[in-house]
């Protein structure tokens, strides 16, 4: 359990936990958490089912991007996507991949708990 309160914290914290050897300093890569919102047309995620999120998760690995979370408003026509990734270019390279909008990126490298 403490090791896994370990790496759950690690990863919110957006650095690396290693056990064990130590990777040189060259091959660390540190991930950064960032929310992007984006605006779709009426009915744009109506069709958004298991075959697409694992397509657009196929892309993203590609540029080391991993989608965390997405909220969406009750029209479906904008959504707050989590996201972590090594820079913003990375995360800009995975929309354009996945022909997904970005109305804007913000990095959000603090966690702010309500305890």
């Amino acid at each position: 359990m403490k090791m896994l309160n370990i790496a759950l914290a690690t990863l919110l914290l957006g650095t690396g936990y290693t056990c064990g050897a130590q990777e040189p300093p060259a091959a660390r890569t540190t991930v950064h958490r960032y929310v992007i919102e984006r605006t779709f047309p009426a009915g744009a995620l109506d069709g958004l089912d298991a075959a697409i999120k694992a397509k657009v998760n196929a892309n993203n690995a590609k540029f080391g991007v991993h989608w965390v979370m997405s909220y969406a408003n009750a029209a479906k026509t904008k959504t707050y996507c989590v996201y972590e990734g090594p820079d913003e270019a990375a995360i800009r390279k995975a929309a354009v991949a996945n022909q997904l909008p970005v109305d804007s990126i913000t990095e959000v490298p603090v966690t702010l708990l309500p305890k």
